[in-house]
């Protein structure tokens, strides 16, 4: 794991939000970055998979006690 890898508490945000708090952490990720972005909101489950797939970042999904837990990793170069 990168040194930078984090957390993003979305918790009670609604979309776009945990998409767009999860794109500005990783817009500057190197690749193998992993970021962990926690989300209450349902539109979440489609919104953040597709922003991954559109992007070349792998996710996985867990879901627990009503809190979606999404691991993305960064696999594409970082924009400048």
């Amino acid at each position: 794991m990168a040194i930078d890898d984090a957390v993003i508490d979305a918790r009670g945000l609604k979309c776009p939000l945990p998409v767009l708090k999860m794109e500005k952490r990783l817009a500057n990720a190197a690749a193998g970055t992993v970021v962990t972005v926690l989300a209450t909101d349902p539109m979440a489950k489609i919104d953040i998979p597709l922003f991954c797939r559109q992007h070349d970042h792998a996710v996985t999904q867990k879901e627990a006690d009503g809190v979606m837990c999404f691991e993305v990793t960064a696999l594409g170069a970082p924009r400048t």
